[in-house]
């Protein structure tokens, strides 16, 4: 069973831009808080609060924006005084890696031993206090947080608790988790309004009918959710490995000379992956100067990395070696770069145009999108995509720029879903109508599916009234059905009207309501 031990800085933006512990202190991003110090949360201030809101509740707020240069630079000690245990540290972004603990625990004696050294050493180039506690977690202000579970997902949650799951008792432990610790919103969304709140309910369920429901993503959360370890810390070796080099000449003794020497380097690697259908999640990063000096690290990617993604983690590394913030500097210029994909996984690839090419207007635009997500962030861009649901609100999801959508459930059979075509306008609230029959009577429906009477007139939100001269449906949507209290059951039809204007009309509780308005 591969066992992980996971280091957490908790605030490491924070931590990163160096001022006294006791200040009111939050970084933004993209207008709302990222993080925020102690002192700043003690005056009402949280992570993902508008930065008005954040300066209101704490006037004395120093606010600082987001330097991801700032916190690599800061984060590489660290990272090296962590590897002076093992060299096998995994970074998976600023204030957070990992290592496998089979042999370093052997060597120190035990994994409590090796979380007290991980914690000690990680606290030392830091220069904070060491105040892990070992099993009983460490206190809300620990500088340093360390955890150890089977696979990576729950050693990250329990660095965050700062505790060691024994081995075989990591479904137990992820068990009462929200399903929001997935990391996977939209899926974290339609789980909820299904009545699946934790980890431990969605484990629950059979893996075959979360695969036909929501995909390989939620198969995917699925294996996590039940303490399934995923992909291993160490990388099996490939009997082709992606390796992609560059010889430095003259040797490069900045790092935006470097960064920009490696795109070309970063592309060539993910179009080599590409061919083969393959995507990075797994990165390392060499880099060489002329004296022989070298310095290589390992980064994790929350999903594929691309090649910006690769070129903003080499700017990272290179940024706290050549600062010299992780020791002494280098004494030459880098005279060799080199990117290894030392793990890869099936590329799920992206939509093709309507003759299956992309024109060079696609790639620009996805370089300046790649661009923009890696100075903002990976949540800060977001892209419309199709999924799976019955009423057209349902069909449109909101997913971060370069991530894979919930799109295989869009494919799948929605009992009750409306026919095409898409609507163009969709109401955020549904507006109030009433539809009625020749006599004036209203238009129910019932247990069936059949309407006591041809729609005849309709009225929209207190308006004139409006003869209809066209109708199709009704659609029934049983939903929840299993659920007394979430139970909803609802009937959707299409009306034209002879002011040309159709609409998406439900009836739900006895009163009607327009959803959506078509061109």
């Amino acid at each position: 069973m591969l066992r992980v031990l996971v280091a957490w800085c908790p605030d490491w933006p924070v931590t990163a831009a160096g001022l006294a512990p006791e200040q009111a202190v939050g970084v933004v991003a993209s207008g709302r808080v990222l993080a925020c110090s102690a002192a700043a949360r003690e005056a009402g201030v949280c992570v993902g609060m508008r930065r008005r809101e954040a300066e209101g509740r704490c006037p004395d707020l120093v606010v600082l924006a987001r330097d991801t240069a700032r916190e690599a630079r800061a984060f590489e000690p660290v990272v090296a005084a962590i590897a002076t245990l093992t060299p096998l540290v995994e970074v998976t972004w600023p204030g957070l890696c990992a290592l496998d603990v089979r042999g370093p625990a052997r060597y120190f004696g035990g994994e409590e031993v090796l979380c007290h050294r991980v914690a000690e050493v990680a606290a030392g180039a830091m220069q904070a206090p060491v105040d892990i506690t070992g099993l009983a977690g460490p206190p809300p202000t620990a500088a340093v947080r360390v955890g150890v579970a089977d696979g990576y997902f729950a050693a990250t949650l329990a660095a965050r608790l700062g505790v060691i799951v024994p081995v075989g008792e990591v479904r137990e432990f992820l068990s009462p988790f929200s399903v929001a610790v997935l990391g996977r919103p939209g899926l974290a969304d339609i789980l909820n309004r299904l009545g699946i709140h934790t980890l431990g309910e969605l484990a629950a369920l059979p893996a075959s009918s979360v695969l036909n429901r929501f995909g390989p993503d939620g198969a995917e959360a699925h294996r996590l959710a039940g303490g399934v370890a995923e992909r291993p810390l160490r990388a099996r070796p490939s009997t082709e490995p992606a390796v992609v080099c560059l010889e430095c000449d003259p040797p490069i003794e900045r790092v935006d000379v470097a960064a920009f020497s490696a795109r070309s380097m970063a592309a060539n690697l993910v179009e080599r992956l590409s061919a083969r259908g393959l995507a990075c999640v797994r990165l390392r990063i060499e880099a060489e100067t002329e004296h022989g000096e070298s310095l290589a690290r390992t980064w994790r990617g929350d999903g594929a990395l691309n090649a910006e993604d690769m070129v903003t983690r080499l700017r990272w590394q290179l940024d706290g070696w050549l600062s010299a913030t992780a020791g002494p500097a280098p004494t030459a210029g880098i005279t060799r770069l080199a990117l290894v994909a030392e793990q890869v996984l099936p590329d799920y690839g992206r939509q093709l145009g309507l003759w299956g090419e992309r024109t060079e207007a696609d790639r620009r635009a996805a370089r300046t999108l790649e661009h923009l997500r890696g100075i903002l962030g990976p949540d800060a861009i977001f892209m419309g995509v199709l999924r799976g649901g019955r009423g057209p609100a349902d069909r449109v999801e909101l997913v971060p720029w370069g991530e894979q959508a919930l799109l295989p459930a869009a494919s799948l059979p929605w009992p009750g879903h409306c026919p095409g075509p898409a609507p163009s306008t969709i109401f955020s609230e549904a507006l109030a109508a009433e539809v009625v029959d020749s006599a004036g009577e209203p238009v129910s429906v019932d247990a069936r599916g059949h309407l006591s009477g041809a729609p005849a007139r309709l009225v929209v939100g207190g308006g004139a009234w409006v003869e209809v001269v066209g109708w199709a449906g009704p659609w029934l949507a049983d939903e929840r059905w299993w659920d007394r209290s979430g139970r909803r059951r609802r009937a959707r039809c299409q009306v034209l009207g002879a002011d040309g204007v159709a609409h998406l009309v439900g009836l739900e509780g006895g009163r009607w309501s327009v959803e959506a308005t078509y061109d």
